[in-house]
């Protein structure tokens, strides 16, 4: 009697492997022979570079402000942030030395006081380059981004007393950002905040 149910164990788990057998060869298909060959269907070489062109303000056109506004709006929402947590080790290769000196003065001035900030970065409405210029080697473009933050500052009882962190609060900011167009460094720099 004990052999029965191993006859009935054999023919369920060949009907598990049947089934499972079926059910790839409708997922995944089965060769007719007009297959593509994949050697044929992808390209072996490498896409052509791009032509390497000078950064300068006569090379600064709409596509690229495109491409800068783009990077500088990451860049503006890493920078909020990190100043507001006061992590500027995590910012610092987009801090230009004066701007790197001014918000850690800031930070240790919180800290001095013990106050604390809390800021909920919730998004840039627009962001737009209002001027660039050539000064030397270095390309310097200012930015105007208009962005919404809810940020209070608290003392060290946790009472708000700067900032509501219930009210969204539209922000605007000029930023002026530099890049040496001499350098294979892809960073700009933040060198100037305006409120």
């Amino acid at each position: 009697m004990s052999y029965s149910f191993e006859y009935i164990d054999i023919i369920l788990l060949a009907m598990i492997a049947g089934f499972i057998f079926l059910r790839l060869r409708g997922i995944l298909g089965k060769k007719t022979g007009f297959e593509e060959d994949i050697e044929s269907s992808f390209a072996h070489e490498a896409p052509p570079a791009k032509p390497n062109v000078d950064l300068n303000a006569n090379t600064f056109d709409d596509n690229a402000q495109k491409e800068f506004v783009k990077g500088a709006k990451i860049a503006y929402e890493s920078i909020i942030t990190n100043f507001a947590k006061g992590t500027l080790k995590d910012i610092k290769s987009l801090l230009d030395k004066s701007v790197y000196k001014q918000f850690e003065d800031a930070i240790k001035d919180r800290e001095t006081k013990k106050l604390s900030s809390e800021t909920t970065f919730i998004g840039i409405s627009s962001a737009e380059v209002k001027q660039h210029e050539q000064n030397k080697n270095m390309l310097e473009v200012t930015v105007e981004f208009v962005s919404e933050i809810i940020s209070c500052v608290k003392d060290k009882d946790n009472k708000v007393i700067s900032g509501d962190p219930e009210k969204i609060k539209k922000v605007l900011d000029t930023w002026k950002f530099s890049k040496d167009s001499r350098s294979p460094n892809p960073n700009w720099l933040l060198i100037d905040t305006q409120a």
